[in-house]
Parts: C-alpha cells; sequence; structure tokens
C-alpha cells in the first residue's frame, strides 16, 4: 500500500465514521447548547454569545473568529478593512494528500475569508489606529505570502498616517505548502516593525489563543506592549515536542499568557472584557 492509498483509506473511514455519529441527528435544527471544553458545563450559546463567548462557570475563553473580535473590540462601523483584492495564489502547484488550490478553495468555503488576515483602520473609543486580525479557522492561521503581504501593507499604511497600528495574532506557525516562500514572510514583517520603530510609531501586540510558530518569532511578539488573552496558548514549538526534545515533563501552566507574564515576555495578562478598556487606557497615555 502506497502513502497515498493510506491516505485515501484513512479519510473515507473517516468519513464513514461521521456519517454513522449523525445518523438520526437532524441537522436542519441548530445546535441551542454548547459544551464548556474546559469544565464541561452546558451552556446556551446565546448565554455564552452575550458573554463575549466565555464561559460564565469557569471563566474559559473560547477561541473566536477575526469577524467576532472586529465586533467586539472595536467601535460599531469604524472598521473599514484594506487590501482585501490581495489574494493568494499557489506558485509551487503544492499536492500533499490534496492540492493547495483546493485547501485554499475550502478554507474560503469554511470561513468566507480569502486569507487568514483581515487588515483595515479602526477606532477604539474614539482612538483611531491600523490593525491587522488574524482568524485560526482559515488554514490554523497560518502565514502565507498573502498574509505577511497583507500585514507589511497595513504597517506601511500605519507609517503614511502616523497612526498606532495593533496586530492581533491567532496562528499555528508558518504555511508549509508556500515553503521557503512562506518562511520569508517573518523576515519582511519584520523588517516593517523595524520601521514603525525608527519612526516612533505604537506597535501593540495581542496575542490569543493559539499563537505558535512563525508568527511568534516575527511580527507577533515585536511589540512596544504585548498584551495577550486570558488563558492563551503561546510559543513557539508545541509542547509535545518540547518535552520529546528535551526528555522531561513541563509545567501544567507551560506556554499559557499566564506563565509568559510570570517570566515577563508579555506585559499584561487581559480578560476579554478588558482588552477594549485596556487598549483604550494605553492609547490615551501615549497620546495617540
Amino acid at each position: 500500500m502506497t502513502i497515498q492509498e493510506w491516505f485515501d483509506k484513512r479519510k473515507e473511514a473517516q468519513i464513514e465514521r461521521r456519517a454513522k455519529d449523525m445518523k438520526g441527528i437532524d441537522v436542519e435544527t441548530p445546535e441551542l447548547w454548547t459544551k464548556c471544553v474546559h469544565c464541561g458545563t452546558q451552556i446556551l450559546k446565546s448565554e455564552l454569545e452575550d458573554n463575549l463567548m466565555v464561559c460564565p462557570h469557569c471563566d474559559y475563553h473560547f477561541r473566536i473568529n477575526a469577524t467576532t473580535r472586529i465586533k467586539q473590540l472595536f467601535d460599531e462601523g469604524s472598521f473599514e478593512e484594506m487590501f482585501k483584492n490581495v489574494l493568494p495564489c499557489d506558485p509551487l502547484e503544492f499536492v500533499d494528500t490534496e492540492s493547495y488550490a483546493v485547501r485554499l478553495k475550502k478554507a474560503h468555503e469554511k470561513t468566507g475569508l480569502d486569507e487568514a488576515v483581515i487588515t483595515g483602520l479602526a477606532t477604539i473609543e474614539g482612538h483611531k489606529l491600523a490593525v491587522a486580525v488574524m482568524d485560526f479557522d482559515y488554514m490554523g492561521g497560518s502565514m502565507g505570502s498573502v498574509v505577511g503581504e497583507k500585514v507589511t501593507r497595513i504597517m506601511e499604511k500605519a507609517l503614511e498616517l502616523r497612526l498606532p497600528i495593533l496586530a492581533i495574532t491567532s496562528s499555528g506557525g508558518a504555511r508549509m505548502q508556500e515553503s521557503a516562500l512562506s518562511l520569508m514572510q517573518m523576515a519582511k514583517t519584520s523588517c516593517a516593525v523595524a520601521r514603525l520603530d525608527e519612526a516612533g510609531l505604537l506597535y501593540i501586540n495581542l496575542l490569543t489563543e493559539p499563537t505558535f510558530g512563525g508568527i511568534t518569532a516575527s511580527f507577533g511578539t515585536l511589540g512596544d506592549i504585548i498584551i495577550a488573552e486570558q488563558g492563551a496558548r503561546i510559543g513557539f514549538a508545541g509542547r509535545r515536542v518540547i518535552e520529546q526534545t528535551i526528555r522531561q515533563k513541563l509545567p501544567d501552566d507551560f506556554q499559557t499568557a499566564e506563565y509568559l507574564l510570570k517570566f515577563g515576555q508579555v506585559d499584561i495578562v487581559s480578560k476579554r472584557k478588558n482588552l477594549r478598556k485596556t487598549l483604550s487606557s494605553i492609547l490615551d497615555m501615549h497620546g495617540v
């Protein structure tokens, strides 16, 4: 059996198992309840949404997409998207278990987005700033050429308009389907951050669940002020890889926002409900 045949057989088995699990379930009826993955409590979806997608029982912060983040964080109607016309392509014609072109199409159908980052201008309590908001639902928030290009362009727009910039990250790292082209975005975005620093513009990072790999190793942790959302996992390599490499058991809270705060790798850990006020206060203090 070839590797490709093994993957095909495995995929068929997963489809059959999923069909069996869904047998007898009315897929047209929307689910009214959500189970908290942390404490196991069943929560009304409407209650969870009203609480900013935070469990009212254990304070677990559910992962949210870029669109929801924009609605929660910025002043209503203030977000103006930019660089939406920068679209991904398949320069290497890459194929693993399926082609990269097919993966891009599926990611668009799943999320309604054209890439793993949304960029634009917005206000927070009247403070205008440039923003880049990543979405983990789009191919794990991976950074390919378009993500690197859009992040760089919004930083250049901030330079042009003399605005502070906020980068909200949620990513598994570089996009391997683009090989070295993806890895080059780390240097590209880091150079853009250096130009912000030279111009004396405020650059804020907001790290959300999860932020890993090439994002952490580039523009994701180069901010003047680094904020992490409560409970977010942040790191470079994953926990299991590190444990296998150093052959040691890591602390239970390793790579959490709270752990990084304890060792000075982030400046602030904030609950989701406090993020708007925290960011507004920072902008106030810097007179922007």
